[in-house]
């Protein structure tokens, strides 16, 4: 019977215990994190993103039409001014070209012919043709004479000289025969067409050589190969881009300031580039060139700042996206809070500082700033208390339990 009305008694003093514990946790001071003020060197930068690109760069374009015969690079090697780097295939030029000489002989051998007064064995033919009958002529003569003397003595009549003399006329026409055919084989029309015809010809050898030169790619100028991928057998136009030239030792870095923090940069600041795809490896230069507008990119508005590199090892390669910090300003022995410590409330910046068990809200003028602290210019003393970031409100005169991190 007794045990009946213990246990109860003794599960209400359970419950009680427990609600006694619940409230005296709920009135503690909740604890909030804090940071101490420090004294330390803090430098202003600008962390943004950037792109590079060679300082001298240049592009090998095809200068005719054809198929890759053959590839003479590959890319990230050095070239020099005039190097070949492909060649296209030259077959038809070849034919082209054999065809033209072929041209320029037969054609050079015409006017040879002309020269000389036309083909040999017309001209010989001829030629004996003309002895022949001038021997002939020189015969009749002789006869016709003969015979006009006979007549002046009345021996011959005059029929007889008339027709030595018919005999004579018939010769010398047929000499001037023989030289109209001689003189015919080497017209002037035909010097002008066989002229015209190897101007023609050698007018195509040219084409034809300088199709084979343009069938040749050169590098424009001395630097390393990018943006590379040129393949055998691939057909390329007049114009097409081979390959990217450039000079790589030293390279320009575009960097991307936002508009907001243009007014931090200035000519001569110091840069730093780090490239995901070489950790820790860093590179580093100047601001040389101020941006001549702002322009677009993304959702951003950015000035593009120049910066220049030094790269001896050529290992930022144009076209490549690096990291990039501009190193605005420095402040040496400067008395800093860490960013999460900072709050606006009511238009004022300030933080809240621990008094003994409470914290107060202290307005803080600022200064320069990282991207882990400020640089606090009036409001706080080294070694100050400041609150964290919490999730809970945090209120002038609030009892706290302070936790240093």
């Amino acid at each position: 019977m007794r045990a009946r009305y213990w246990i109860p008694l003794v599960l209400l003093a359970g419950t009680g215990i427990a609600i006694w514990q619940a409230v005296k946790f709920k009135s503690q001071p909740p604890e909030v994190s804090f940071a101490r003020v420090t004294r330390e060197t803090i430098t202003s930068s600008v962390p943004t993103n950037a792109k590079v690109e060679p300082v001298e760069s240049a592009v090998a374009r095809a200068q005719r039409s054809g198929a890759v015969k053959e590839i003479l690079i590959k890319d990230g090697q050095h070239v020099t001014k005039g190097q070949e780097l492909a060649r296209l295939d030259t077959s038809d030029a070849e034919a082209e070209r054999e065809a033209a000489q072929s041209s320029i002989k037969q054609i050079t051998a015409e006017l040879q012919v002309i020269s000389n007064g036309g083909p040999a064995p017309d001209q010989a033919r001829l030629n004996a043709q003309i002895d022949q009958a001038k021997v002939s002529l020189n015969q009749a003569r002789e006869e016709r004479d003969k015979y006009q003397r006979l007549e002046s003595q009345g021996a011959a009549t005059k029929a007889q000289v008339v027709e030595r003399q018919a005999k004579i006329d018939d010769l010398e026409q047929q000499i001037r025969g023989l030289n109209a055919q001689k003189a015919s084989l080497t017209a002037p029309t035909d010097r002008a067409s066989a002229q015209a015809r190897l101007e023609s010809a050698q007018s195509q050898l040219r084409l034809a050589d300088e199709k084979i030169a343009q069938s040749v790619v050169r590098a424009p100028i001395d630097g390393e190969v990018y943006q590379f991928d040129l393949k055998q057998g691939a057909f390329l136009n007049a114009g097409d881009a081979v390959a990217s030239i450039g000079r790589l030792d030293k390279v320009k870095v575009t960097v991307y300031v936002d508009e907001r923090d243009l007014g931090r940069v200035k000519i001569g600041m110091p840069v730093r580039i780090t490239w995901d795809a070489l950790p820790g490896r860093e590179w580093k230069g100047v601001v040389n060139k101020w941006p001549e507008q702002i322009v677009p990119l993304g959702s951003r508005q950015v000035g593009e700042v120049g910066v220049l590199i030094e790269n001896p090892e050529r290992e930022l390669l144009p076209g490549t996206n690096v990291n990039a910090e501009i190193r605005a300003e420095t402040a040496e022995n400067a008395l800093t809070v860490p960013k999460e410590a900072l709050r606006n409330e009511n238009g004022h910046e300030g933080v809240y500082l621990l008094e003994g068990d409470r914290i107060r809200w202290r307005d803080v003028k600022l200064g320069i700033d990282n991207t882990t602290r400020d640089q606090v210019l009036e409001g706080l003393m080294d070694g100050d208390a400041v609150a964290l970031i919490t999730d809970r409100s945090l209120k002038d005169g609030m009892q706290v339990t302070p936790v240093f991190r």
